[in-house]
């Protein structure tokens, strides 16, 4: 860049900041300790010039942004300090379906493409009878509320535009089919009903909807979503662990297209598979 469009650039985002902040002029210079005389000079369009170092650096504080950003080497405006602290962070989850941090970020990633490694089955995929089973033992909702939340995530997620990749581990699948270990309990009716449901809503939200089956024994993933590039929650139990820097996301979204090229099946021939996968189960029992 040159050095009068880096001069041009700091001019902008001073003016930006100041405004924003609303710290008068007089009050940066006594921030600064300088002139009023000297802001001046760094905000007139007619003679635009950069600061030293010390001044520029002096502003930032002032301010409450990065030295970097005012000076166009650096697109995110936060210190260092507060980019440590918003790079990682750790927020609480509910774990019901109707988690509402969760609904928050699905509504803020609106146009980007949801990629999802579940904890267990997805919330979404699940019949009604499912979440009961699976939910009543919650205090905080009741499955009926949680039923309720996630149709309406369901309905949100049905609109123009939807782009939801689902990476499921083969033995996830075939527990719930079987009802052994985690579903252990879970009747053969709601089981078969949950079947139909899965191969319906597979085959008729197809390509928005696209799901993978991955053998954990091959290759391995937490639980994690990753909204875009906007943020990805890693969910380790109690507390959902948040990456928002553009380099963090981008690791946990090659991890999950790594999940997808080793996946087991094809998601145009996944409700096939699910299918096959449920007879198989029966056959052998």
């Amino acid at each position: 860049m040159k050095k009068q469009d880096r001069a041009e650039l700091f001019r902008q985002r001073l003016l930006q900041r100041i405004s924003e902040s609303g710290v008068s002029r007089s009050e940066l210079a006594r921030l600064c300790q300088v002139d009023r005389s000297t802001i001046a000079q760094l905000l007139n369009d007619d003679a635009v010039r950069l600061p030293n170092a010390h001044l520029a650096a002096e502003c930032a504080a002032a301010l409450g942004v990065s030295c970097d950003w005012l000076l166009g080497l650096s697109e995110r405006s936060e210190t260092s300090t507060d980019l440590l602290l918003t790079a990682c962070e750790i927020t609480d989850a509910e774990r019901t379906p109707a988690d509402i941090q969760l609904l928050e970020w699905h509504k803020a990633a609106a146009g980007y493409k949801i990629r999802h490694v579940p904890a267990t089955f997805p919330d979404i995929l699940k019949t009604d009878d499912v979440l009961h089973f699976e939910y009543a033992a919650y205090r905080d909702k009741t499955p009926e509320q949680a039923s309720s939340t996630m149709q309406e995530t369901i309905e949100w997620l049905k609109a123009p535009g939807s782009d939801y990749e689902i990476c499921i581990p083969l033995h996830a699948v075939t527990s719930l089919f079987e009802g052994t270990g985690y579903w252990e309990g879970l009747p053969s009716t709601v089981r078969e009903q949950q079947v139909e449901h899965l191969i319906s809503y597979c085959r008729n939200n197809y390509p928005a909807l696209r799901v993978y089956l991955f053998d954990s024994k091959k290759v391995y993933s937490s639980p994690v979503t990753v909204f875009g590039h906007l943020l990805a929650a890693v969910y380790v139990g109690r507390y959902y662990m948040v990456f928002r820097e553009r380099g963090q996301v981008q690791a946990l979204t090659e991890h999950f297209d790594h999940l997808v090229r080793e996946a087991e099946f094809d998601a145009r021939s996944i409700a096939e598979q699910f299918e096959q996968i449920y007879m198989r189960g029966k056959t052998s029992s």
